[in-house]
Parts: structure tokens; C-alpha cells; sequence
């Protein structure tokens, strides 16, 4: 069944890879930026507003930088700090606009939505847009430390090594932390979807500047940098083939939606990131270069955690097979994880001519199992392949496919 359009589930992010490679190249870098509208003072004096401009980048986190959820707004801060500025006389402004205002992209189900894997889609980006109460004995916080979420603590300090604590969401976004923890306890820690992101990412800013020194007159707000403000700090991302090898080897939803957006926007950034860009990017680069029809091919997100989503194992296939052939096929190819090796595959097909052998991305929701990638025939040959199930028998699905991975890796013609 071939032809059949199905449900990809992750294995869709070696779609979003393609376009991503294929748009912006593996060395190309994010770059999430501060600048200012007005001037600033021999006594450093910034007067007027300061705006955190995103670039859609998707690993501006702790994941790359020493320092945990805190590093990259702290680096920041201390990039104004080394500039001389001492005090901001307006508001903190983050500016979300290389993608559109949806949030969450459609087909996304109800009952993902307060999950990790679910975190929600925005130009302006911080820790994957999800927020950690932190609770240590004597001490809770946020993480990353941000003046956008309400934080109220009610917990007390009692002896012995465990905790009680009741860590709820108010309707208003206040996070309220009560309960007890003991005065041995290890840190506990409650993670959350964060709603607002670009919000988020710039409370997370002004906290930054606040605790390296620099008094902010203003609040903070989300708006758009004008074309005269002038770039006082700066932070570069991690290549682009460094994040798609996470995002496929970790499978990061998170990734997926940002960078399949950030193709459709393009290297130049004059357009912007929408999935209905994103879409049509996709369909001309299969009908234009990988020669595809592309009549049954429906895209609705990167990651294909959507039930929208459509594919067919043929176009999967001739995907791969472009791929194998580009300018950065070497990267993708990396970027896979290794049956009975590493990452998502490290527990399947051991032990035999698969093993070491195989790379592929995995797709697993609670209707689809699929897999993609490639494995070497014993004649030497590289064979791109796609199995995709939809259906409720994934256990066997799954079992069948790691047999025909297997199989494949013995063939010779």
C-alpha cells in the first residue's frame, strides 16, 4: 500500500529536516537579538524601551549553554552590563513576529495540550516554552526565573526526607505552591506548559536584567521592534545540523514546529513563518525537486503530532531517496538514530545485521507506528525505505517492522 495516505506520526520530522537543510543549509544559524529605540547615557542610562527580538529559534535554552534554564537571557544580560547600561527608563518588549499568532497548530488533540510534547508554537521561544516550579527546602522558583508567571509559595520546611506539596495553575496564570517538604529532601520539580511564550521569554529577560543590576522602569509587553532600534546584544544558536541531529534523535516536537517554520520564513527572513508557508514550501520542494506527486500530501505541523497530517510511504521514500543525494544528505543522514545503538531505537533489532547497520526516525502516537531511513544491503547497497501502520494492533505493527529491518539489511540483489 504505497500509495496510501496515512498518518506519519514523527516520522514527519525527516520531512521538516528536508526543507529545513534544504532552505537554510546545515551551518545556518538563529540569532535571538536585544536592541533599543533610544539613547544611552556616559551614567548608562538606557532611556527608552528594550526589545527582545526573536529569530524562531528553536534551542534557545540550557540545553547548549552552561547554566541551566537561566543561561541564555542571563547571557544576555550581562552582555548590556558590559556595554555600561545601568538602568532601562522603559518597558521590556518581546517581539515574536517572524511567525503568525497560532499557537497551536491544528489536529493537535485536546488532551495534548498540557503535555511537554505539546508546548506551544511561537517566534519567541525560551526552555522549549515550558516552565519548571522548582522546590527546595527553604527556597521556590521558577526555572527559567521570569516576571511573566505569577509565583505565590505557601510551603513549609519540616524534618525527614519527603514532601507533600500541592503545585496548581490558577485561571490567571499564578502558580500556587503550598504543602510541605523536608528539610532533606531532594529538589522537586513541576513542569508546565507555558501559554504566552513570547511573554514569557521576555519576563525571563527582564528578571535577567534585574539580578545582574540594571533597574527596569517599565514592564514588560509583547509589540514589534522598530526599524531603527539599534542591536546591543546578541546570542547565535547552535548549526542547524546540531538541532535537527536533537530533534530527530530525541524526537522534540518543539523543534519541529519552529523549524519548519523558520524554512518557510528563509534565509533571508522576509516571510513569515505560517504553517500555510510551511505547506507550500513542502509541496514545491517534492513536486520541484524531489519529483513527487504531491495530490495526497497534507501537512498541518512539523512534527506530525497533528491527525491531519498525511503522507504515503512512496513519497516518504523518494524524499529519503533525494536526500541520500543532496548537499547535506551527510547530516541528515548523522542526524538518524541507530537500531540497537543510540536514542530511540537503542532497544530495537539487537543483535543482528540491522543492528549498528539501520538509521531511521521512529513516528509512535496511540494509532500510528511508523519508521524511515535507510539500511545497507550485504551487497553494499543503500536502501531508503518507509513502514507506516494506522491502526490499534501497533504492537505487532511494531514487532513486523523491526523483523522487515532485519530482513532488509540481509538482502542482496
Amino acid at each position: 500500500n504505497a500509495g496510501t495516505p496515512l498518518m506519519p506520526a514523527s516520522t514527519m520530522k525527516m520531512l521538516t529536516s528536508s526543507i529545513a537543510f534544504e532552505r537554510l543549509g546545515p551551518s545556518y544559524q538563529f540569532s535571538t537579538d536585544v536592541l533599543h529605540d533610544g539613547t544611552l547615557s556616559p551614567e548608562g542610562t538606557l532611556t527608552g524601551n528594550v526589545y527582545l527580538r526573536g529569530d524562531g529559534d528553536p534551542s534557545l535554552s540550557g540545553r547548549y549553554l552552561p547554566g541551566g534554564p537561566d543561561a541564555p537571557m542571563n547571557y544576555l544580560a550581562e552582555q548590556l552590563v558590559t556595554r555600561g547600561v545601568k538602568k532601562v527608563t522603559g518597558d521590556v518588549v518581546g517581539d515574536a513576529s517572524a511567525f503568525d499568532d497560532q499557537k497551536i497548530p491544528e489536529g493537535w488533540l485536546t488532551r495534548y495540550l498540557q503535555a511537554g510534547y505539546a508546548a506551544r508554537v511561537s517566534g519567541l521561544s525560551l526552555n522549549e516554552n515550558l516552565v519548571w516550579v522548582t522546590v527546595t527546602p527553604g527556597n521556590v522558583k521558577l526555572e527559567p526565573a521570569t516576571t511573566a508567571i505569577p509565583l505565590v509559595s505557601n510551603v513549609r520546611t519540616v524534618g525527614g526526607n519527603g514532601a507533600s506539596l500541592s503545585v496548581p495553575r490558577q485561571g490567571d496564570g499564578t502558580i500556587l505552591v503550598s504543602g510541605s517538604i523536608g528539610s532533606n529532601s531532594p529538589p522537586r520539580r513541576f513542569e508546565y506548559v507555558v501559554e504566552d511564550p513570547a511573554k514569557f521569554a521576555t519576563g525571563a529577560l527582564k528578571a535577567a536584567l534585574v539580578a545582574k543590576g540594571i533597574a527596569v522602569d517599565g514592564g514588560i509587553r509583547v509589540g514589534t521592534t522598530p526599524a531603527n532600534a539599534v542591536k546591543i546584544a546578541s546570542i547565535q544558536s547552535p548549526t542547524l545540523d546540531r538541532i535537527i541531529s536533537a530533534m530527530n534523535r530525541e524526537s522534540i516536537n518543539h523543534f519541529a514546529e519552529l523549524l519548519m517554520r523558520d524554512a518557510a520564513r528563509g534565509p533571508q527572513r522576509d516571510k513569515q513563518g505560517t504553517v500555510a508557508n510551511g505547506q507550500a514550501l513542502l509541496r514545491n520542494f517534492f513536486a520541484t525537486r524531489v519529483g513527487a506527486d504531491t495530490a495526497s500530501l497534507q501537512i498541518h505541523d512539523g512534527s506530525g503530532l497533528s491527525t491531519l497530517d498525511r503522507v504515503t510511504p512512496r513519497e516518504m521514500v523518494q524524499m529519503l531517496a533525494y536526500a541520500h543525494k543532496a548537499s547535506w544528505g551527510p547530516w541528515f543522514h548523522a542526524s538518524l538514530p541507530v537500531a540497537g545503538e543510540s536514542e530511540l531505537l537503542k532497544r530495537r533489532m539487537r543483535g543482528g545485521a540491522a543492528q549498528g547497520n539501520l538509521h531511521a526516525k521512529t513516528g509512535t502516537t496511540n494509532d500510528v507506528i511508523g519508521l524511515g531511513g535507510y539500511v545497507t544491503a550485504l551487497d553494499g547497497e543503500v536502501i531508503a525505505f518507509s513502514f507506516i501502520y494506522n491502526g490499534n494492533d501497533r504492537w505487532t505493527a511494531k514487532s513486523m517492522i523491526d523483523v522487515m529491518g532485519a530482513t532488509l539489511a540481509n538482502f542482496a540483489r
